[in-house]
């Protein structure tokens, strides 16, 4: 995200989101799925707001004594490698990092080498020469690469479903793709009209 973003451009909503149990359809966000991420997660945020290296901006607020609650929570980091940004947290916690916008060459190397997961990224320009750049730099940054969208919309059973590094190798889900690596194609051609000669139709 360039300097030039405002924090209340991007999450003036994410304080409003209501979190509660699923039966009540208006919550926007839920339980963690037990209590060993939800302890996971809130060593994230502990560390987070006791770090010189980040700064917790919005949310933070977690409780455990009735479901594994964790409230949307942004972690500002003031160095690109902090640890929320190169790792996978499975809970409504999303680091940011401000760049310069004079530094968007050294950030795409940034990007492209902080985390050892691959698995999904979105990127957001109006440029499309700058698009461009994105897809080509980061082409094994993300298997799944969303570019002006959410980087949650995989269809299971219409794509593959996969990245590099840690997040694995290539397609592993969602698709019939996943089958043909199993499989030892063979090819058959069956000519039911023999041809009567050997030329192509240009050299008539």
């Amino acid at each position: 995200m360039g300097e030039t973003g405002g924090k209340g451009y991007i999450f003036a909503h994410t304080s409003a989101d209501k979190v509660g149990p699923v039966t009540d359809f208006t919550n926007f966000v839920n339980a963690v799925i037990d209590e060993k991420s939800f302890d996971k997660i809130d060593g994230y945020i502990s560390r987070a707001q006791e770090s010189l290296d980040a700064e917790v901006i919005i949310g933070g607020q977690r409780d455990k004594s009735k479901g594994y609650f964790v409230h949307p929570t942004v972690i500002l980091a003031k160095i690109p490698d902090y640890e929320s940004m190169a790792e996978e947290i499975f809970g409504p916690v999303l680091t940011v990092y401000l760049y310069a916008d004079n530094d968007f060459d050294a950030t795409l190397e940034i990007l492209n080498n902080t985390s050892l997961y691959a698995l999904t990224g979105a990127v957001f320009a109006r440029d499309r020469s700058v698009i461009n750049i994105l897809m080509n730099r980061l082409t094994h940054t993300a298997g799944n690469f969303y570019i002006n969208d959410k980087p949650t919309g995989a269809v299971v059973g219409q794509q593959p479903f996969g990245g590099a590094r840690k997040s694995g190798t290539n397609d592993k889900a969602g698709s019939y793709l996943n089958l043909i690596r199993w499989t030892s194609p063979r090819t058959i051609k069956e000519t039911l009209v023999p041809p009567k000669n050997y030329d192509y139709p240009f050299m008539g």
